[in-house]
């Protein structure tokens, strides 16, 4: 990576793809940190990606700290095996404590999306405002709600780099989950957009998918994403419901068509799409899904079942 796209000598990033989001794992001369941890069943290659990474930095150590962006099942699912392995400190967003410290899988999105987290502890929150060393740099907390409530961006200004999480890919940002379950989201995704554009960063970390130099013109691919799915609300809960769908074919790889169905009849998020905002049967927003991933080239139809495509 060169000339703008220059990371920081003691910072990798892990493109992991969507299934896994991408991983941030800073060395250097302090403690070795890194910024989220993918999907649980992908803990195991988070696990060897790390340690392969340690063992061949220049300062040789142990995982010091995980910290999260926000505790998606994408983005924290490596946490315990890590925690496990390493004996590392995990820090979370500091508004998510009492239910990470109960573990409500309801409050936490992981029932509701028909995901999975293995439990984990965390011994640090971290708040808007907060400011971590990590790699030798000082990353500043700042608060992102739109996709997740409680989303933090990461923003060193001495290098103008920006870890975004879900807040801004290349091409848009992650669903906006709260407006399906009737809380406000859109005017939050459209601070966070502010936010972004006010930094003026010279290279973007996302969630998922490659760093990017070309800051500005993925802030107005995101604000014209923005305005496609506020005027019209079901838009947004089209995008999610086959969202949600390819997440569960990229974990399974194959779904039965029947099952399909079903999961449109049970998963919670999918259920409540539906009642606020997609009337029709289950059966028909599941082939509208379908379809959908049809279309994208993200799925495909085979003896009965459906099939991964695209990664």
């Amino acid at each position: 990576m060169t000339g703008k796209r220059r990371l920081p000598q003691a910072m990798q990033v892990f493109e992991r793809g969507w299934l896994s989001a991408n991983n941030i794992l800073f060395t250097g001369s302090g403690a070795a940190t890194l910024v989220d941890t993918g999907y649980v069943t992908h803990a195991e290659q988070t696990l060897a990606l790390v340690r392969h990474a340690l063992a061949h930095s220049p300062n040789p150590r142990p995982l010091d700290r995980v910290v999260n962006t926000h505790l998606h099942s994408d983005h924290c699912g490596g946490n315990a095996a890590l925690q496990d392995a390493f004996g590392c400190r995990i820090a979370i967003p500091a508004f998510e404590a009492d239910k990470v410290r109960a573990w409500d899988e309801d409050a936490l999105s992981y029932r509701a999306t028909g995901q999975h987290c293995a439990r984990f502890g965390f011994e640090e929150t971290v708040s808007p405002g907060d400011v971590l060393t990590m790699g030798d740099l000082s990353w500043q907390a700042l608060s992102a709600p739109g996709h997740d409530p409680h989303a933090l961006l990461f923003w060193c200004e001495e290098e103008g780099i920006l870890i975004a999480g879900d807040a801004l890919w290349q091409n848009g940002f992650g669903v906006v989950f709260p407006e399906l379950a009737g809380e406000p989201g859109f005017g939050e995704v459209r601070a966070t957009l502010d936010l972004i554009a006010s930094l003026r960063p010279r290279l973007v970390i996302p969630g998922h998918g490659a760093p990017f130099d070309d800051v500005e013109a993925a802030l107005q691919r995101a604000y014209s994403r923005l305005d496609y799915l506020s005027a019209d609300p079901a838009r947004n809960a089209e995008n999610a419901v086959k969202v949600l769908l390819k997440f569960l074919l990229l974990e399974r790889r194959a779904i039965p068509l029947a099952e399909v169905e079903t999961l449109f009849e049970t998963v919670p998020l999918l259920v409540l799409a539906r009642e606020r905002f997609l009337p029709g049967s289950a059966a028909g927003l599941a082939q509208r899904a379908v379809r959908a991933l049809e279309k994208a080239g993200a799925a495909r139809l085979h003896d009965g079942l459906l099939v991964n495509e695209g990664g």
